[in-house]
C-alpha cells in the first residue's frame, strides 16, 4: 500500500532551499548595511551640524566681544575727549581770568598814582583855589539855577568861601557872553552837609581827594565835580586808550 512506501526526497527542493537562505543572508547583511551607512552617514550629518552651530555660535560670541570692545574702547575715548576738552577749557578760562586780574590790578594802580599825583598837584594853595573856582563855574552852568549849595571838605570850607566871589563873576561873564543875558547866582557853602575827609590810607572808610558837590532844590538836585569823580570819569573814557598802550 501507500504507506508502506519508502519517503523520497528531491535534490532540486533543498537546493532551492539553500537559495533562498542564502539571498535572505545577502539581502540581511545588505540592509545591514544600508542602516550602518544611513546611520554613519546621519551621524556624519549632525557631527557636521554641531561643527557648523559651533563654529556660528563662536563667531557670534567674537562679533559680540569684539562689538563690546568697539563701544568701550569708543566710550572709554570719549571720556578722555571730553575729559580734556574740560581741562582745556578750564585752563583756558583760568588764563584770561587771570590776565583780567593781572590788568585790573595794574589799573588800579594807575588810578592810586594818579590820585597821589593829583594830591601833591593839589597841594599849591594857589592851583587848588584856580582848579575849585573853576569846578564850581562848571557846575552852575550846568544848573543854571538863581541859589546853589556847595559842600566841601571840613577843611576846604575857608579856601571854596574864597572861590565863591570870583566863580559867581566868571558865570555871569560866561552868560552874558553866551546869550547877551544878564543872570546872577547866589552860592553859599553848605554847613550841614559835608564831603568826606581826605584819603588816610584806610581803604574801608569814606574819603575825598578834594572838589566840590553843587546842590539846588532842597538838594534834589546835585552835580558832582569831585576830584574822585573826575578822575573816574576820566579813567573810564579814557580805558581803550591805556588798555592799547599798556597791553597790545
Amino acid at each position: 500500500s501507500s504507506c508502506c512506501k519508502p519517503q523520497t526526497f528531491s535534490c532540486a527542493g533543498l537546493g532551492v532551499r539553500q537559495m533562498d537562505a542564502k539571498d535572505a543572508q545577502a539581502q540581511i547583511l545588505q540592509m545591514t548595511q544600508f542602516i550602518l551607512n544611513e546611520a554613519r552617514d546621519k551621524a556624519q550629518d549632525i557631527e557636521t551640524k554641531a561643527l557648523q552651530d559651533e563654529s556660528i555660535e563662536r563667531l557670534k560670541i567674537v562679533n559680540s566681544m569684539k562689538e563690546k570692545n568697539q563701544q568701550d574702547y569708543a566710550r572709554k575715548t570719549k571720556q578722555i575727549e571730553t575729559q580734556a576738552a574740560i581741562e582745556r577749557s578750564t585752563a583756558i578760562n583760568r588764563s584770561r581770568l587771570e590776565k583780567i586780574k593781572s590788568r585790573q590790578e595794574m589799573l588800579a594802580h594807575l588810578q592810586e598814582d594818579s590820585q597821589k599825583e593829583l594830591a601833591k598837584r593839589l597841594a599849591d594853595k594857589a592851583k587848588q583855589k584856580q582848579f575849585i573856582t573853576q569846578l564850581i563855574v562848571q557846575g552852575l552852568l550846568m544848573l543854571l539855577e538863581d541859589s546853589v549849595e556847595v559842600r566841601c571838605r571840613k577843611c576846604d570850607e575857608a579856601l571854596v568861601a574864597e572861590c565863591i566871589g570870583d566863580a559867581v563873576k566868571e558865570y555871569s561873564k560866561v552868560i552874558k557872553d553866551s546869550t547877551g543875558a544878564s543872570k546872577n547866582c547866589k552860592v553859599t557853602v553848605d554847613q550841614k552837609v559835608q564831603l568826606p575827609p581826605a584819603p588816610n590810607g584806610d581803604a574801608s572808610t569814606p574819603s575825598c581827594l578834594g572838589g566840590v558837590v553843587l546842590a539846588c532844590q532842597k538838594g534834589a538836585i546835585t552835580i558832582d565835580n569831585t576830584v574822585d569823580s573826575r578822575l573816574q570819569l576820566v579813567m573810564e573814557q579814557a580805558k581803550p586808550t591805556i588798555r592799547k598802550l599798556l597791553f597790545n
